[in-house]
């Protein structure tokens, strides 16, 4: 397997869950790593800061550059672009990892609820690959990598949170727009979504989930590696699901990654 040693990697709400598990993935092959992330200070209910993650990164044998950024502001994301070159010289990745959750109907959805998941989601991912493409052009095998489900459009995971699922499709499809236009200019621009429910803190707004039936946020870790050591070129457009590009890696044993091998997993949303 290829190594993403020297890589610098722009990784969006790293500060916990999967973007920590992808960034210290990473880390452990020496890579250059850019938290752009709104925590930096310590909050009792959500574990986890810029910089708390940039000194585990810095043990796992990488490189850590701490950002303050909310990705809903576009200069600060131009800034915090910005400093990720000036620190590293370039970058080669983008993972947008952001992302806003409110799994309810639309009289239960507040218009500010509605705002934030269109602005950090779709929107988000579109400022961040606008500004790190200059850079990604450059590079010698760019990928930009989104958290996003492969497009649906099934009323079934429409009705129940319309607002959730327009932002998180929007994240998809802006995956698919970028993937057409950029793909041919060598820029792997590609999507990663899990087969079962993962457990991260995103589960305080899913109600009913156990942890126990969750995997770990290591397997998108382990997927999103494989997919970003590969060769960039002629490898964009794919919605790829975490447990199918693991089995093409050679992966055989899955129960490592479970909570609780012991218990039935749950299957994630918008995977049919």
């Amino acid at each position: 397997m290829g190594s993403l040693a020297g890589k610098t990697l722009f990784i969006t709400g790293a500060s916990r869950g999967i973007g920590r598990a992808i960034a210290l993935r990473a880390a452990r092959d020496g890579a250059n790593v850019a938290i752009a992330a709104k925590s930096s200070v310590p909050n009792p209910k959500l574990p986890g800061t810029i910089h708390s993650v940039a000194a585990e990164i810095e043990a796992a044998g990488g490189r850590a550059l701490p950002i303050k950024c909310d990705i809903r502001e576009e200069e600060q994301v131009h800034a915090a672009v910005a400093a990720t070159v000036e620190a590293f010289g370039g970058i080669d990745i983008l993972v947008n990892n952001a992302s806003a959750i409110w799994l309810r109907g639309t009289l239960d959805t507040p218009m500010k609820r509605f705002d934030l998941m269109q602005q950090v989601n779709a929107r988000g991912s579109f400022l961040c690959a606008q500004a790190c493409l200059p850079h990604l052009l450059k590079a010698p095998n760019p990928h930009i990598l989104t958290l996003a489900p492969p497009p649906n459009l099934d009323p079934k995971w429409w009705g129940p949170h319309t607002g959730y699922t327009l932002a998180k499709m929007g994240m998809s499809f802006v995956t698919l727009g970028l993937a057409a236009e950029f793909g041919p200019q060598g820029v792997a621009v590609n999507a990663l979504w899990p087969r079962t429910v993962i457990a991260t803190d995103a589960l305080n707004m899913i109600p009913g989930v156990e942890v126990a039936r969750c995997r770990k946020p290591e397997i998108m870790a382990d997927a999103a590696h494989a997919i970003l050591v590969r060769q960039a070129a002629g490898f964009s457009g794919h919605f790829l699901i975490d447990e199918d590009v693991l089995r093409q890696a050679g992966v055989a044993d899955f129960s490592g990654y479970a909570v609780d091998p012991s218990q039935a997993l749950l299957p994630d949303l918008f995977l049919d």
